[in-house]
């Protein structure tokens, strides 16, 4: 286990520096663009695969990092750059750790190579949980996998929604009922091979925010895939199963087996809560900086307005509540890769306070700059509007603070 420090080393500077040359560099020149264009930034997504960034060794590192740190690092200076075209960068990741969560070692090494292909052939992986009546309420899903015993497949149908890069992905991660009297214990993850029969791209999202990222719905009509597709394989699924009629049977008879069963979508969805929390805090730090330099050069009746302390109070808050975010998300993060568990739902905190941290900051930002911040001739305009969908996605603010107060109170709090 890592010792936490708040020291990055030296490998962990550099990569932090160089991730965010490439952000100053190369995102934010194309940030305003593609922005407008609501489209895939594929120009900067190759460019991000032929230094290295976009790619599986790249995330691998950073993932692996013993002290949980390097995760956090790269998505701040990232999304520093701009949260859309980070997003289409980053996007990728999402299915890679719901491989990661719920795969075999065989299936981890099959598919996420193919998630990300090479920087001469760029390929994306979308992550396939929410529906149209089913978002923070995961027990309302309706999309079934029904196992065909004498092909060794699974039939898939059903709609996704929110789709990162759902559609245009070459490989697609769905998360489907099995069985449907476990509710949101009763679903499992499966891996959509490229080029498969059934599954489409359904409405493409326009967006208020982060428009650069491809949002779409994915449709899933008869698809088969064959069974070794089914992450973590039948004979770990029929045991879970086992043992959540079990624990099922249990507390109807009043009693409890105090065993929890891991639920495939929530096990992609908590070890990804601290990082998104890091892409608030890139976000919100990027707006403050542009604040704070803009309230040290604009001048009003004859001074800057930075020496107005209705100014300077903000621009403290605002650093305070980054800083604080930061501290969160870099705990929870390390809590992670050290293999603690979140008691206090500490990777919930991080996010939820992060995400609210980078509405706020990126709201005082556009006040600070007055007329020209509404406008779209400075970013935090566009900071502004990418800011609201960290309160949204991956678990919204109020199923945070559920899960926070479920857990502190151990009380089934609706």
């Amino acid at each position: 286990m890592a010792e936490f420090t708040l020291d990055l080393n030296d490998d962990q500077k550099q990569v932090r520096d160089w991730l965010h040359g490439f952000a100053a560099d190369v995102i934010r020149p194309a940030a305003a663009e593609w922005d407008e264009r609501e489209e895939t930034p594929w120009p900067v997504i190759q460019e991000a695969a032929k230094v290295g960034i976009y790619s599986l060794d790249f995330y691998a590192q950073q993932y692996f990092d013993p002290t949980g740190l390097s995760i956090p690092v790269a998505m701040e200076e990232l999304f520093w750059g701009d949260a859309g075209i980070a997003l289409s960068i980053v996007g990728t990741g999402l299915a890679a750790v719901g491989v990661l969560a719920n795969g075999t070692e065989e299936q981890i090494g099959t598919w996420i190579p193919q998630m990300y292909g090479t920087p001469d052939d760029v390929k994306l992986a979308a992550f396939c949980s929410s529906e149209p009546d089913a978002g923070s309420d995961v027990s309302a899903m309706r999309t079934r996998a029904v196992y065909d015993e004498a092909k060794d497949e699974w039939v898939l149908d059903g709609t996704k929604t929110w789709a990162t890069n759902g559609g245009i992905a070459n490989v697609h991660v769905v998360v489907a009922v099995v069985d449907p009297a476990l509710g949101s214990k009763g679903h499992a993850s499966f891996i959509v091979p490229p080029g498969t029969p059934g599954l489409s791209q359904g409405q493409k999202f326009k967006k208020h925010g982060i428009r650069a990222s491809h949002t779409a719905e994915v449709v899933l009509e008869g698809v088969r895939v064959p069974g070794h597709c089914l992450l973590g394989g039948k004979q770990k699924l029929d045991e879970r199963l086992a043992r959540a009629h079990e624990r099922a049977r249990s507390a109807a008879a009043g009693a409890d087996s105090g065993e929890r069963v891991k639920n495939a979508a929530m096990a992609t969805f908590e070890a990804s809560r601290p990082a998104v929390g890091a892409m608030a805090v890139g976000t919100a730090r990027a707006a403050y900086e542009v604040a704070l330099d803009y309230a040290k050069t604009r001048s009003q009746f004859g001074r800057p307005i930075i020496d107005n302390q209705g100014i300077a109070f903000q621009l403290a808050d605002m650093r305070t509540r980054i800083d604080a975010s930061r501290l969160l998300v870099w705990r929870a993060s390390w809590m992670a890769a050290s293999g603690k568990a979140f008691t206090s739902a500490e990777g919930s905190m991080s996010k939820l306070y992060a995400s609210e941290t980078a509405k706020q900051v990126t709201a005082q930002a556009v006040q600070i700059l007055g007329g020209n911040g509404f406008t779209r001739e400075y970013p935090v305009e566009r900071m502004h509007r990418d800011a609201a969908i960290y309160t949204i996605f991956e678990g919204t603010s109020e199923i945070q603070r559920l899960v926070i107060a479920r857990t502190l109170s151990g009380m089934p709090i609706r």
